[in-house]
């Protein structure tokens, strides 16, 4: 088998992926990108899948640590390699699967980034949703964003017809391709109707057609990136000194959510979590502060020089 045949298996098996796991856009985009790095990989080495063994994965896997990243990222490349070489071995493509007893080890999870409920406030209330169109846009968005929960994705592409505004609830299309109804919320209501009714239609460009909430300059749906940075720049605007980034608000939206008592499987229904583990996350941030409390107010919290271990 010639080194550049791996090319074709990865298309075979993105096609493969998307019409029978019916998988994101952005997941397929992931899948992609890290196995065109391990074909590059084998390619460098002259090699090609037919070559391929449980020690060359191995090898492949340290080379990427070796080059800085993350256990986190090392463990999304073998989960990637394995669903890429079961696909293969299942074709007929290689008589054995080499990626079979590949593991990626122990990943170490981070408490997510958040912004205090006060830091939060801060940056809502600088941007006056009077100021038409982009400051009714920008807070729209970011009442949304904090008050529903929504991933950056989610966001850019919300249509209009996804609003229902009586019931007050946004029909948002996930991870998966899947559908969940999120709660808008009285405050973020508010100023999405603020942005529709007199924000929205001065962004509206003659012969540019877009039934996206969230509209350019130029009457074209925002990009994820152009999110990004309007949120970077309304929180220097502000004089945040936090790093401030869409995701961030997600993840305030569910710790300032358990903090004020709600049940941990509502908030992985209104994140739209498949597994309750990956909400539990949000557990650690609520632990964290706790231990900060203790630490501060408690005569037994603080250690102090000469007391005994």
């Amino acid at each position: 088998m010639p080194p550049l045949a791996i090319a074709g298996q990865i298309e075979r098996f993105l096609l493969a992926v998307a019409a029978e796991r019916r998988q994101s856009a952005n997941y397929r985009r992931s899948l992609r990108q890290s196995l065109e790095r391990f074909g590059r990989w084998l390619e460098a080495r002259g090699a090609g899948l037919a070559s391929v063994d449980l020690a060359m994965l191995g090898e492949y896997l340290a080379a990427l640590r070796g080059e800085g990243l993350a256990d986190s990222s090392c463990r999304v490349a073998t989960v990637h390699l394995q669903l890429f070489f079961r696909f293969l071995a299942a074709r007929g493509v290689l008589p054995t699967d080499p990626a079979a007893l590949l593991h990626g080890g122990r990943v170490t999870q981070q408490v997510p980034e958040t912004l205090s409920a006060a830091a939060v406030q801060r940056l809502l209330e600088s941007v006056d949703p009077m100021d038409l169109p982009y400051g009714a846009r920008d807070r729209a968005m970011l009442e949304m964003l904090y008050g529903s929960g929504l991933r950056v994705s989610e966001l850019v592409q919300l249509s209009t017809d996804r609003i229902d505004r009586e019931s007050g609830f946004l029909r948002v299309l996930g991870k998966g391709s899947k559908t969940r109804y999120v709660p808008l919320g009285g405050v973020a209501a508010k100023a999405l109707a603020r942005y529709m009714e007199a924000g929205r239609p001065l962004l509206v460009r003659e012969g540019v057609r877009s039934d996206a909430v969230f509209l350019s300059r130029l009457g074209r749906p925002l990009t994820r990136e152009r999110v990004r940075q309007v949120i970077c720049q309304r929180a220097r605007d502000a004089g945040l000194s936090e790093h401030v980034f869409p995701h961030i608000m997600r993840h305030s939206f569910a710790t300032h959510l358990l903090e004020n008592g709600a049940d941990l499987r509502v908030i992985q229904d209104m994140l739209g979590h498949a597994d309750l583990a990956t909400t539990q996350i949000y557990t650690h941030v609520e632990q964290k502060r706790l231990e900060q409390l203790h630490r501060r107010f408690h005569p037994r919290g603080r250690h102090r020089p000469g007391d005994a271990p």
